[in-house]
């Protein structure tokens, strides 16, 4: 369960993290400038379990992988968008970020308590007390999410052949 921080559409990644801090390489170091120019409370109010929502194309933009390692570090457990940018989305899974699409993030609304369930694709908002459907992810990448990203899922698969 987390809060909902609630975005708009074609949210790029240079508003996610920018550029400046693209000498920053681990989710940690990149956490304090997560939203730095958009939302500048984000990085000290956001807390573990915290869900990013948004509306059309998130993570627009550059093919920086640093924008979704700065969600990570931020403790997001997941993105909720109504759809995503396609290096962005793959950047989420590499890394090991759960990404969902929901066409009823409207219905959503910042601070919104939230509880998702990864296996069954629904998201339920407990402040309204509403349950939305999403497009839940097939089960080899929700396996390379769980691994905590495509490195590690490799590592676990190459020790079992």
């Amino acid at each position: 369960m987390g809060r909902a921080w609630k975005f708009g559409n074609n949210v790029d990644t240079d508003a996610i993290i920018p550029g400046r801090y693209l000498v920053l390489n681990t989710p940690e170091e990149l956490a304090p400038h997560t939203f730095e120019g958009v939302r500048p409370e984000f990085s000290k109010r956001v807390k573990k379990g915290d869900f990013v929502v948004a509306g059309k194309n998130f993570g627009c933009g550059s093919s920086r992988e640093h924008a979704p390692l700065a969600l990570k570090g931020c403790g997001i457990s997941c993105v909720i968008a109504k759809s995503f940018a396609r290096i962005f989305f793959r950047n989420c899974i590499n890394i090991g970020l759960p990404v969902l699409e929901c066409h009823h993030t409207d219905k959503i609304e910042d601070g919104d308590e939230l509880e998702v369930d990864f296996e069954k694709g629904i998201i339920t908002n407990i402040t309204k007390s509403e349950s939305y459907p999403t497009t839940p992810l097939p089960d080899f990448i929700r396996k390379i999410v769980d691994a905590g990203g495509l490195i590690e899922f490799a590592k676990r698969e190459v020790r079992h052949v």
